[in-house]
C-alpha cells in the first residue's frame, strides 16, 4: 500500500517529513517540498517510516546520484541532493538543536567549512562476506536497513584508487584459504601511503601469505594483519613502507597514526576545522590551555604550536601514548603534557585538581560532554573561553544549555562543517565566552 504525501521539511537523519493521517511519516530519499507515493516499512502507533515509490513533483535540488550503487549500499543517504543544498539542510539542523534542545541562538551563525566532496574519505570500514548465492566474496560497506553487505564494484566517496579496488579485494579474498574467517578490512589512507588491515580469525597459510603480499605489490598498498582487537594490527607487507600519518601544513605539524585509531576522515576539512578553531581559540604564548578528549593531538598541538602551554585529555591510554609520540616528533614536547581519564566521570572537585586554565578547546564524541561543563564553576574562575568541536548537534545544544543557561556563558558564534559530504551526519564548532 503507498500513498500520496507532501514533504514538508528534512529530519536529523536526512529523511523527509510528511504527515499521513494524524501521524508523522518518515520517508527515505525524499526532499523538502517534493510530492511524492510512498509506501511504509515499519508502522508505530504515533509515526511510521516510508520508502519512495514514485515522485510526482521533484524538488528543484534534487541530482543524479554519481554512485551507481547510491540507494542499495547504506554509506550515502543524500547523494540525490545538490551538494549546496546538503550543507544548507545540516545548518539548519544545528539551528533547529540549539532553539528547541538548548534554547539558545547564537550571535553570528558562521559561513560553513566546505572541502572536498567526492574521493574524501581516507578512513573506512569495509564489511567482507562470502555469499556463494551472489556469486561469491562481496567487500562494501553495509546495505541500507540491512546487515548485508552492498554487492558494490566500486565506491565514490573513497579516495579513487582505492575504490577501485572493490574488485580486486573480492578476488584477493576468493582466492584464500580463510575467506570465510576474514569479515572485515579497515581502509585507512595517509599522505604518502594507504593500508589495508584485514582482519582475521584464522592465521593465514603460507599460499595465503604469497597472494597477499603479492596484491600489495600489484596495487602499491601496504597490508597490516589484525587477529584480535584493534590494539593487535601489526604491519604485513611491505614493511618497508613509509609511516602512516596525515599533515597540518598551515602549522608546521606531521601527524602519524595507526590505522585503527581514530583520526577524521576527512582529511581536507579537518585541516579547515582545524584551523578555524584555533583561530577561535586565539592561543597565545603564556596562555594555559586544556584539550579535553584531545586524542591524538589534533588540536593540542596546533595550539602548542601558537606558543600555548596545553594539557591535552582523553580516556585511551593508546591515544595518549600517540599524542605524546606525535607532540615529540614535532618538537612540541615541552609546550604539552597530558592526562589519561574518564572525562565522562568529570566531577568539581576532579576538575578543580587539574589547575586553572585561561581557554578550553572540547572535542567529544557522540555522547557529548555534560558532565564536563556541569562540573564548571559559576564564578570567574573557568576558562574565559571555550572552543567545542561537535559530531552531533542535539548533544552539543544541549551541553551549549547548560554553559549559557547556569555556567555564564555566551553562544557566540556556530557553523557546521561537512566533514561526511552525502551523509546526514552534522560536524560542528561553536565559541563560548565568559559574560
Amino acid at each position: 500500500m503507498s500513498y500520496r504525501l507532501f514533504i514538508e521539511s528534512l529530519d536529523h537523519e536526512g529523511r523527509g517529513v510528511a504527515h499521513h493521517d494524524g501521524k508523522a511519516v518518515f520517508v527515505d530519499g525524499a526532499l523538502t517540498g517534493e510530492v511524492v507515493d510512498a509506501s511504509p516499512y515499519r508502522k508505530k502507533d504515533t509515526y511510521e517510516q516510508a520508502q519512495v515509490e514514485r515522485i510526482v513533483r521533484a524538488s528543484p535540488y534534487r541530482v543524479t546520484p554519481k554512485c551507481a550503487w547510491f540507494g542499495v549500499c547504506g554509506g550515502c543517504t543524500h547523494q540525490h541532493l545538490d551538494e549546496a543544498a546538503q550543507v544548507a539542510a545540516k545548518q539548519r539542523v544545528l539551528e533547529d538543536c540549539f532553539a528547541h534542545i538548548g534554547k539558545v541562538r547564537p550571535e553570528t551563525m558562521l559561513a560553513p567549512i566546505h572541502g572536498p566532496t567526492w574521493g574524501y574519505r581516507t578512513k573506512a570500514r569495509l564489511s567482507v562476506r562470502n555469499v556463494p548465492k551472489k556469486g561469491g566474496v562481496l567487500v562494501g560497506f553495509h546495505e541500507r536497513r540491512s546487515s548485508y553487505v552492498a554487492d558494490m564494484l566500486g565506491c565514490e566517496v573513497l579516495p579513487a584508487h582505492i575504490g577501485r579496488l572493490l574488485p580486486a579485494m573480492r578476488e584477493l579474498v576468493a582466492g584464500l584459504a580463510i575467506r570465510d574467517r576474514l569479515p572485515q578490512i579497515e581502509v585507512a589512507v595517509g599522505d604518502t601511503v594507504s593500508v589495508l588491515v584485514l582482519r582475521i580469525l584464522e592465521p593465514l597459510g603460507p599460499d595465503d601469505e604469497t597472494r597477499v603480499r603479492a596484491f600489495a605489490d600489484r596495487h602499491g598498498v601496504q597490508v597490516w594483519l589484525q587477529p584480535k582487537g584493534p590494539d593487535t594490527a601489526h604491519p604485513f607487507h611491505p614493511l618497508d613502507s613509509p609511516a602512516l600519518a596525515y599533515s597540518l601544513p598551515e602549522f608546521e605539524l606531521t601527524m602519524p597514526f595507526k590505522p585503527t585509531e581514530f583520526t577524521q576522515v576527512n582529511h581536507g576539512v579537518n585541516r579547515m576545522l582545524v584551523r578555524r578553531a584555533v583561530r577561535m581559540l586565539d592561543p597565545k604564548p603564556g596562555d594555559e590551555v586544556a584539550d579535553f578528549f584531545c586524542g591524538l593531538g589534533n588540536f593540542t598541538l596546533p595550539i602548542a604550536r601558537r606558543g600555548a602551554r596545553v594539557l591535552g585529555i582523553e580516556g585511551s591510554p593508546a591515544l595518549v601514548s600517540r599524542a605524546l609520540e606525535n607532540a615529540r616528533l614535532n618538537g612540541l614536547d615541552p609546550l604539552t603534557r597530558y592526562q589519561v581519564m574518564n572525562l565522562f566521570e568529570m566531577a568539581p572537585e576532579i576538575l578543580a585538581a587539574l589547575g586553572r586554565f585561561d581557554k578550553w578547546l572540547v572535542d567529544p564524541p557522540r555522547d557529548g560532554a555534560v558532565e564536563l561543563v556541569k562540573s564548571l564553576p559559576e564564578d570567574a574562575s573557568g576558562p574565559g573561553r571555550i572552543v567545542y568541536v561537535s559530531c552531533n548537534p542535539a548533544t552539543l545544544a544541549r551541553d551549549a544549555a547548560v554553559l549559557v543557561h547556569t555556567k555564564g556563558y555566551a553562544l557566540r558564534a556556530a557553523g557546521v562543517a561537512n566533514m561526511f559530504p552525502h551523509t546526514a551526519h552534522v560536524e560542528s564548532i561553536a565559541l563560548f565566552e565568559r559574560i
